[in-house]
């Protein structure tokens, strides 16, 4: 008698993007109902409790009871799928606000790898629309779809949904974000959710279920150089294991690799593997421990790389930023940058010019107030090792800590004139 193993269902993490007037909960209520992914019995509970106060059913009041079922630790495993297609599994990031986005920029929780973006089909492309799209592009998401949000406030008319089509396209156009698709729709009523919608003849694009089913998994990372962010160096029967994720490429026993900034140099003796498997070659995704052949000073925050690829390495960034600080962002005030797991103090030299996001102009400023974005120029406190945000998206994006809060974010751009590599 043979025995058949179930093949493990293919995932992406994406994460809903959306102002909490434009209708996300309800967007979120309708995604778990129309994929049947509701635990059994919730919707009529649901229904039973709405009934019972005399409230009218709303598709949110789905999303607020498993939320209230998260928070008692009963039901919900927030690192499982959460809803599912006929494809595959979702697992939906639950980020109520920037600062949460932020605050895991670096440690990878929220590198999504698709976005739904959600735009309220009345009240058009707002300041808030275009933060969203703001924030998304200095997260690396690249997969996304705009989703154009009650529909059946504006009569589901064409030219309603191709005015706002327009507006924000270009706008994201503009970052360099080109959506898969966008899609108009109710999500009260369920048009465009997972079946077409009969108010909406004009329209012959994908529903919002199609659009998920059609984004590919990650892209594999192990075509870059290699990244390996020094997490930890832990002692075991007189060996010294430099612990770390490898975020980019690949590492093999016998290779030669770099430190940066301290460009210490040595030789891979072993990769160490905890609880797996798997034997040879390192590659991106994996959280690995490493071995030299001699042994050599190294600490948190350096970056392992092959030597003919190494990132760079300098005392200054330059750098767009998106501030969600109380106080302004200013010259002469203390702060921390973290990078990969490298922690450094640091100051703002300059301010370039405040980016409007309505025209991705800039404006001259010399301190950046709360919910603004800037190209600011950072002086360290010691050398940092980093790549342009365009190159390694791991290791090109930062944030930076006003006291005890993380208060901003950032992608490197170009560097300045004084970097230098090792």
């Amino acid at each position: 008698m043979s025995t058949s193993i179930e093949t493990p269902r293919a995932s992406i993490s994406i994460v809903i993007v959306g102002h909490v007037d434009h209708g996300k909960s309800t967007l979120v209520g309708r995604l778990f109902y129309d994929t049947d992914s509701l635990p059994e019995g919730r919707y009529e509970a649901v229904a039973r409790v709405c009934e019972q106060t005399g409230k009218p059913f709303e598709f949110a009041f789905l999303l607020d009871a498993l939320e209230e079922e998260r928070d008692q630790g009963i039901t919900i495993d927030t690192a499982r799928a959460q809803f599912h297609t006929a494809l595959r599994d979702y697992v939906l990031i639950d980020a109520p606000g920037h600062k949460e986005f932020l605050k895991n920029m670096v440690s990878g929780a929220a590198a999504a790898e698709a976005a739904l973006l959600l735009i309220d089909a009345e009240e058009g492309v707002q300041e808030q629309s275009r933060r969203h799209g703001y924030l998304l592009h200095l997260l690396g998401i690249r997969q996304v779809v705009v989703v154009i949000n009650k529909m059946d406030l504006v009569g589901f008319e064409q030219w309603v949904y191709e005015d706002v089509r327009r507006e924000y396209l270009d706008f994201l156009a503009a970052l360099g974000v080109h959506p898969q698709a966008v899609v108009p729709v109710s999500a009260r009523e369920g048009d465009n959710i997972a079946r077409n919608s009969e108010h909406m003849p004009w329209y012959d694009g994908p529903t919002v279920v199609e659009a998920l089913d059609a984004f590919a998994a990650r892209t594999s990372r192990e075509h870059l150089p290699l990244r390996l962010p020094v997490q930890d160096v832990y002692k075991f029967d007189h060996r010294r294991i430099i612990a770390g994720r490898v975020e980019a490429g690949a590492i093999a026993e016998g290779d030669t690799v770099l430190f940066s900034p301290s460009g210490h140099r040595g030789v891979v003796k072993s990769i160490e593997r905890w609880h797996s498997p798997r034997t040879g070659p390192a590659q991106a995704g994996e959280s690995i421990g490493i071995t030299l052949t001699e042994q050599l000073f190294i600490e948190r925050g350096e970056i392992v790389s092959h030597v003919a690829d190494a990132p760079r390495a300098g005392t200054e960034l330059r750098a767009n930023l998106f501030w969600l600080g109380d106080r302004h962002l200013a010259p002469g005030r203390p702060y921390v940058l973290k990078l990969a797991t490298q922690e450094i103090p640091c100051a703002v030299a300059g301010v370039s010019g405040v980016i409007n996001t309505a025209t991705l102009g800039n404006v001259e400023a010399h301190e950046v107030a709360k919910n603004e974005v800037a190209t600011v120029t950072l002086s360290l406190k010691a050398p940092v090792a980093y790549d342009c945000f365009t190159d390694i998206v791991e290791t090109g994006r930062f944030v930076l800590v006003d006291g005890y809060d993380v208060a901003g974010g950032g992608i490197v751009l170009p560097p300045v004139e004084n970097d230098f590599t090792i």
